[in-house]
Formats: structure tokens, C-alpha cells, sequence
């Protein structure tokens, strides 16, 4: 696994298989919350799992996902080590992690409505309240399994992707959203035309977290399909936790789980406090990911080359080129990042119309969500400027940085939260999340400022204000273009709809665009350049 170097071209081709596999998981992902809105809307049902999922998901991204502790873990032992050590080496580590996530599975199913309420505790004080809190435990109990299936999925990944295979671990978050969407469809059929029976209610919530973990089932069951055909590792029980890779992995495993935890606080700090919101949960769930589906797209494209970039210019004698590859960095995430800001504020009502509303997702939960989508639109930029800057100090070696940085959030974000709550309801839980971001920010780079022997801010401080102005420009326009749309052709059918999104989208970009090539930023060479090669590939 470690007898030859991987080529540049190799790195192209695993960088591509790895985005469109992403892209069509992420399709698939929003097709299901499309059909989760359509059956639900924002009704208890949605709002039950929004809380439900907190653990469960929370380990399935930390442990499960890609680029997360067990993946890493796995992906840095096994590529130093022959392919021959590799099956014992996965099946012990499969044996142990099983073993301790199966009590933790036990423990969430025992204590679901002890963790249902200190996820949630101002349910009870809502309207309907009380009925979200029942179903919320069931989902729980449900969807516990995959505390256990978090980690085997993780290591699957791991395992994989050292032997060199990425087109499956990438596509296979699809079986997840293909199950739900299955699960749903038979419940249609099962009770009828009528989506808004009142049996959804009860039948709705259980087909949801049941699809969620069938999904995670059949994932791991292909992940250790393809790891036996590799002979990487079968389903059997394994105890030589003397090896030495073992206690490698695991010396790498504990602190990165540690670590990547901290980062999922502030998750479950927002649902917190919007447990005391009625609809809260849900309206955040779909607002998230329409905001987050383009920014994981990108996102990959600007961090993926950046950590090494980064880690080439660490010693003192490159920094003033590590200075111009930070300014790079924080302007590709401008350049991509403020055009989306101007249109998500604009055209948040359109876009939630145009991909939810139908069935009982209503006028009533549009009017719910698509304030949220807003508020979201606003953080673009620093959600992701922040992780540029956060992979600059691990590039310098410095993991400690971040990670009190993360500590301090934390109540940060409680605070704000708590304030921001009662100014703005739920749009004010994602804008403290981004008052957190743009604290981050701040902090990295006055730190970074102090360690790099100065970094020329108030030259930054300009281009960024320019295209600020430049996204204000653009949103002028979008929202303009969109008004006119809307009273000379309407948005009463699919296609007008389209076009109050596409039409008013294109004036913003060419705005935003026109006003950054003003500026005659390299960094818009490069970025034209990216989505160039990207197309071509």
C-alpha cells in the first residue's frame, strides 16, 4: 500500500472522482429532503428528528465521515504499512471500536428520553411540544444502531481509501438517502394519496429514523463487501490489541476524535436553544442545507490544494510567500463565497419556494424557513475563511491554536445565542454561529499576525471592503431583477420559478464579477482557471 508514490496526475484523478461522487451524494441528499418537506413540511415529525439525529449524526460525521479521526487514522498507518499487514490490523480495530460503541448503543437506547431532554429541554414548553419530545425518543432509540455503525463506517472509509478506492466510499452516503426516500414512497402507498393523513404523525417519524438506519446498514455492508474483495479485512472478531499498527492507530485516533469533537458542540448549543422555538429545528435542518450544498462543493475545490501549499511554506525563510498564499486562500473564498451571499439574501423566498414548497411543506413553512436561509447566506464567507485560516496553523504545526480557540467558542456561541435568540428567533441562532466565525477570524489572524512577523492587513482590509461593496452591488441587482421577474412574468409554474432564480442569480454574479475584475485580483485568474480544469475533467 505504500510501495509507490502517487503521481500528480494520480492526485488530479482521485481529487475528481472524490467531487463527483460528493455531488451526486449531495444531490441525492437534497432529492430526500425535498420528499422529507413534501410528506412533513415543518411539522413535528421533522422537528422530532432534527433532535433524534443530534447523536447519532454527530457520530456518524465524527467518526464515520470522511477526513474524520477514524478515517485519518486508518488512511496514515495503513499507507506506510504492506497490504499484508492490513487485514489483521482492520479487523482488530474493528473489534475493539465495535465493542465500545455497542454499550454506547445500549446506552442511548436505555437513557434516549434522559438524552432527548437534555438535548431539548424547552420542548415541553412549546405548542405541541410534548408530542415532538415522544416521537424525538423512538427516532433515538431507532436510530442508536449507528453509534456502532459510525465507527465500522469510519474505518471502512479509512481502509479503503489507503488501498487506493474513493468512488465508493464517496458515493456510498447515497444508500442513506436512497432508504429514506424509499421508506417514505411505501408509506405514501401504504396510507394512501392522502401525504397529510394525520397516521404520518405516527408511522412518519419511525419510517424516518428506520430509513436513516437502513441506510447506514447497507453503506457498511458495501464499504466491508469491497474491504473483503481487497482482502483488507473480514466481519470477524479479532484481539491482537498487542500489534503494533493497532496502538498506532489508536495513538492517532483518541486526540483527532477529541479534537474534532469540540468543533460539533456548538451544533448541539443551537438546537439547544431552539428547542425553546416552535418549527426552530426544522426550518434550521433545510435552510442548512441549501446554503451548505454549494459551500461543501467549493469548499473542496479551495481547501483540499491549500493544506499542502501551506505545509511547503512553514519555515520561517517562506513566510512572505506563506503571507501571499493566506491572502490567496481568504480571497478564492471572497470570490466565491460573497456572489452566493448576495444571492441567498435575495432570493431566499424564491429558492425555499422552489425547491420545498409543495404538499404540506405550505406558504406557512416557507415563511418559516426561508428567513433562516437568509441569515445563513450572511456567513458564507466566514464559515469558510475560517477553516483557510484554521489549516494554516495546522500547516505550522500548531493544532493547540484552533482547538482553545474552538473551547472559547463554545460559550461564545451559548451567549450569543442566548441574546441573539431573543432579538431575532430562529435567524438569530445561525447569526451567532457566524458572530462565532468572524471572532475566529479575527483572532487567527492577530495571532497569525504576531507569529509571521506582521501580515499587511489594512491592504487586505481595502479589497475586502471593495468587494463587500461589490456584494451589495450584486444584491441590489438580484433582488431588483427578481421583483421585476415576478410582477411582468409571475413564478406560477416550474419554469417561471426557475427563471426568478437563474435570471437574477446571472446579473449578480456579472455585478460582483465586473466590480472584482476592477481590482485585477491573480487570485480571479486562478479561480477561472479551477473551474476551467474542472469543467474539462
Amino acid at each position: 500500500m505504500s510501495e509507490k508514490q502517487t503521481s500528480r496526475r494520480s492526485l488530479t484523478s482521485i481529487a475528481t472522482i472524490v467531487a463527483v461522487a460528493t455531488l451526486i451524494s449531495k444531490v441525492f441528499g437534497l432529492v430526500r429532503e425535498q420528499v422529507i418537506a413534501a410528506a412533513f413540511g415543518v411539522g413535528p415529525v421533522v422537528n422530532a428528528y432534527a433532535y433524534a439525529y443530534i447523536i447519532p449524526g454527530f457520530l456518524l460525521i465524527l467518526l464515520g465521515g470522511i477526513n474524520g479521526p477514524f478515517h485519518s487514522a486508518l488512511v496514515s498507518v495503513l499507507s506506510k504499512r504492506d497490504k499484508s499487514e492490513a487485514a489483521p490490523l482492520v479487523e482488530t480495530v474493528t473489534t475493539l471500536v465495535s465493542g465500545i460503541l455497542l454499550l454506547v448503543t445500549i446506552f442511548i437506547v436505555v437513557f434516549a428520553p434522559f438524552l432527548i431532554d437534555l438535548v431539548a429541554p424547552g420542548l415541553t414548553e412549546t405548542p405541541g411540544g410534548e408530542q415532538v419530545r415522544l416521537i424525538a425518543i423512538r427516532q433515538l432509540q431507532i436510530m442508536a444502531p449507528m453509534a456502532v455503525l459510525a465507527g465500522l463506517i469510519g474505518i471502512g472509509f479509512g481502509t479503503l481509501n489507503a488501498s487506493d478506492q474513493y468512488w465508493l466510499p464517496g458515493i456510498s452516503p447515497l444508500f442513506s438517502s436512497l432508504s429514506v426516500i424509499g421508506g417514505l414512497g411505501a408509506l405514501a402507498l401504504f396510507l394512501g394519496k392522502d401525504i397529510l393523513n394525520p397516521e404520518y404523525a405516527r408511522l412518519g417519524g419511525m419510517v424516518l429514523a428506520g430509513g436513516t438506519l437502513l441506510g447506514a446498514i447497507i453503506q457498511w455492508l458495501v464499504q466491508l463487501y469491497a474491504q473483503a474483495r481487497s482482502g483488507l479485512g473480514k466481519l470477524r472478531l479479532r484481539f491482537q490489541f498487542s500489534h503494533p499498527g493497532v496502538k498506532e492507530v489508536l495513538k492517532v485516533m483518541g486526540p483527532a476524535t477529541l479534537s474534532s469533537g469540540m468543533l460539533h458542540i456548538n451544533v448541539y448549543t443551537d438546537l439547544f436553544f431552539a428547542s425553546y422555538i416552535s418549527n426552530a429545528a426544522a426550518a434550521m435542518k433545510y435552510a442548512n442545507l441549501i446554503a451548505l450544498t454549494p459551500l461543501g462543493i467549493i469548499s473542496n475545490m479551495i481547501l483540499v490544494p491549500m493544506l499542502p501549499v501551506f505545509s511547503r511554506l512553514a519555515s520561517p525563510e517562506n513566510w512572505e510567500e506563506l503571507k501571499e498564499r493566506i491572502r490567496q486562500g481568504l480571497l478564492l473564498c471572497a470570490l466565491t463565497m460573497l456572489p452566493l451571499t448576495a444571492i441567498l439574501i435575495t432570493l431566499a423566498f424564491p429558492v425555499v419556494r422552489l425547491i420545498y414548497q409543495r404538499y404540506a411543506f405550505d406558504q406557512a413553512a416557507l415563511d418559516v424557513v426561508a428567513p433562516v436561509l437568509v441569515a445563513y447566506g450572511l456567513g458564507m464567507f466566514f464559515y469558510l475563511g475560517r477553516d483557510v485560516l484554521v489549516r494554516v496553523f495546522y500547516a505550522l504545526g500548531d493544532g493547540q491554536t484552533p482547538f482553545r480557540i474552538s473551547i472559547v467558542n463554545i460559550f461564545l456561541n451559548a451567549i450569543l445565542d442566548y441574546v441573539l435568540m431573543n432579538f431575532f428567533q430562529t435567524p438569530g441562532l445561525v447569526l451567532s454561529t457566524i458572530g462565532v466565525n468572524i471572532t475566529s477570524m479575527a483572532v487567527m489572524l492577530w495571532v497569525l499576525n504576531r507569529r509571521l512577523n506582521g501580515l499587511p492587513l489594512l491592504k487586505w482590509g481595502k479589497i475586502f471592503l471593495t468587494l463587500t461593496a461589490g456584494t451589495v452591488l450584486a444584491g441590489l441587482g438580484s433582488f431588483g431583477t427578481s421583483q421585476l421577474w415576478k410582477q411582468w412574468l409571475g413564478h406560477d409554474n416550474l419554469l417561471l420559478e426557475t427563471g426568478q432564480i437563474l435570471f437574477p442569480s446571472t446579473v449578480a454574479i456579472l455585478l460582483f464579477f465586473a466590480v472584482a475584475s476592477w481590482l485585477k485580483l491573480p487570485e480571479l485568474t486562478i479561480l477561472i482557471t479551477r473551474f476551467r480544469n474542472k469543467l474539462k475533467l
